[in-house]
Order: structure tokens, then C-alpha cells, then sequence
């Protein structure tokens, strides 16, 4: 077994700052808009000079993809182990994992509700190359719940005459529209209220009678 090595003083600070960068350009993005912001404003926020910010990014975009792709490692790493697709082999086993998983995502996507609304409210808008990478990952995401729904199938908890494909987009759609409600309104109550009826959809519609 390996263990990571730990970072030093300078690398320590280097990931603080790159965070602090971070946060000061959604709190702009947030406030002005994406398109509206300019690197002049992150830096002014954090009293940094220009020089500074360009250290660690790019420019703005450059601050969108990175926040897009750590998003995007973190759901498909919280995605292995007792959460993978084939992990279960029975209804009730599936109901857990579920539920577990819904957590799981509510707390990686809902923990800064400025990022879910930029991925999908304004990211799409940046350029066509962005509107592709948020449209592909729609597609990976659906090719993904595919495959637990495909499991299922075979393990025989799920129906038989599902349309997979379709089943899946249905459900992520589901999931989508809980995000956007959880931006709107973060409420934890609302968000678990949300996660029970689109569980019950899952079973109830998906499940053997």
C-alpha cells in the first residue's frame, strides 16, 4: 500500500491560493456575470496583481475548466467500490446504493450551489467548445446510469422490457431537475423530499410487478 506524499509549505499554499482565486472569480461571476467579469476584477477582489493571477490560471476560462473537470473527478471517483454499477444484486441492494449515491452527489454538487448554477446555467453559454464539454458530459453521465440499469436487467431486480438507453436519460433528467432545485432553493429538507419521489419513481417504475 502507498501513501501520498505530503506537501509541502509552498505547495500547501499554492492549492490555498489557486482555491482563493477560485472563489473570488465565482463570487464576481456571481454578482456580474461571467461575461462581464474581467481578470481585473478577481484580482482587485483579492487585492493580487494581474501577474499573480496569470501564476495560476490562464485566464477566466481557464478557472471554469478547472472547476468543471475537479466536478467532474469527483463524481465519477465517488462512482467505484460499493457504488459501482455492478456492486449490488438484488432490489433492496440497488434501493441502498441508490440512496447512498444520491448523497453522495447532493453533497459534491450542492456544497457550492454557485457551481452547479455555473456548469449549468453559464458554462454553456461561454463558447461552443465549453457547450460541447457540458453536452458530452451529459452523454457520459447517461452511458453511466445505463450501465447500473443494465445490471440490474441481468441480475433480474429491474424489468426486463426497459428501454436502457432511454430509462437512463429519464432518470438523469430527474436528477438534473433536483439540482437546479436545489440551487434555487438549498433547503437540505426539500433536497431529501426531491430524492425520495425520484427514488420511488426509480423503483416503482423500473422494478419487476
Amino acid at each position: 500500500m502507498t501513501t501520498a506524499t505530503p506537501l509541502s509549505r509552498a505547495e500547501r499554499r499554492k492549492v490555498e491560493t489557486r482555491r482563493e482565486i477560485i472563489a473570488a472569480a465565482f463570487d464576481c461571476f456571481a454578482e456580474n456575470g461571467y461575461h462581464a467579469t474581467g481578470i481585473a476584477d478577481i484580482a482587485a477582489r483579492l487585492g493580487m496583481g494581474h501577474g499573480t493571477f496569470y501564476r495560476y490560471f490562464e485566464n477566466k476560462r481557464d478557472i471554469v475548466e478547472h472547476v468543471i473537470t475537479d466536478l467532474f473527478d469527483r463524481i465519477v471517483g465517488a462512482l467505484g467500490a460499493e457504488n459501482a454499477p455492478t456492486a449490488v444484486h438484488t432490489l433492496e441492494e440497488y434501493r441502498v446504493q441508490t440512496e447512498r449515491i444520491g448523497g453522495v452527489l447532493a453533497e459534491i454538487l450542492l456544497e457550492d450551489p454557485r457551481i452547479p448554477r455555473m456548469l449549468l446555467l453559464e458554462a454553456p453559454g461561454i463558447d461552443h467548445d465549453m457547450a460541447e464539454r457540458v453536452l458530452g458530459f451529459n452523454d457520459m453521465a447517461a452511458q453511466l446510469t445505463a450501465t447500473y440499469i443494465e445490471h440490474g436487467v441481468t441480475q433480474g431486480y429491474l424489468r426486463s422490457d426497459l428501454d436502457v438507453e432511454g430509462t437512463a436519460r429519464a432518470i438523469n433528467g430527474m436528477i438534473l431537475a433536483s439540482i437546479l432545485a436545489g440551487v434555487a432553493n438549498p433547503d437540505p429538507a426539500e433536497q431529501r423530499r426531491l430524492s425520495e419521489a425520484i427514488r420511488r419513481v426509480m423503483y416503482d417504475g423500473i422494478a419487476p410487478r
